[in-house]
């Protein structure tokens, strides 16, 4: 079985959590609950089924926008590969956000994933395309 979703928007990366006001417990930084959120709710417009409970295979992209003011060469060569976007968020916080995000909902809990693909580029439109798959 393969399941494949996008997650419109600019890639997000899982913060850190922070300890609260009085110092003796840590919570999740708002964001990261709602980007976590907003990968669960395009993961379930796609996958309709009880959560898996097989190993899994899950392959991410994720697409930066390019800047408005970037030549014409410039573009071209972000959306044909040659430059690439390395920069924050890392690559394995983008995975960290979109695997909780999918908890619960495609898979019964992210460590059933045993292989992980994550790619960083360039696109018009950014966006995180996701790909599942049971092994």
């Amino acid at each position: 079985m393969e399941i494949s979703f996008s997650i419109d928007g600019k890639p997000f990366g899982k913060e850190r959590p922070r300890p609260n006001r009085t110092g003796h417990g840590v919570y999740t930084p708002e964001r990261t609950k709602m980007y976590e959120y907003k990968v669960a709710q395009s993961a379930s417009l796609a996958f309709f089924d009880e959560p898996l409970d097989s190993d899994i295979r899950v392959c991410i992209s994720a697409y930066f926008g390019i800047a408005k003011s970037d030549s014409k060469r410039k573009k071209q060569a972000k959306i044909s590969g040659e430059i690439r976007p390395a920069r924050t968020p890392d690559a394995d916080n983008i995975a960290k956000a979109v695997l909780d995000g999918m908890n619960g909902v495609v898979y019964k809990d992210d460590k059933q994933v045993i292989e992980l693909k994550v790619t960083k580029q360039y696109a018009e439109e950014p966006r995180v395309d996701v790909t599942i798959e049971e092994i």
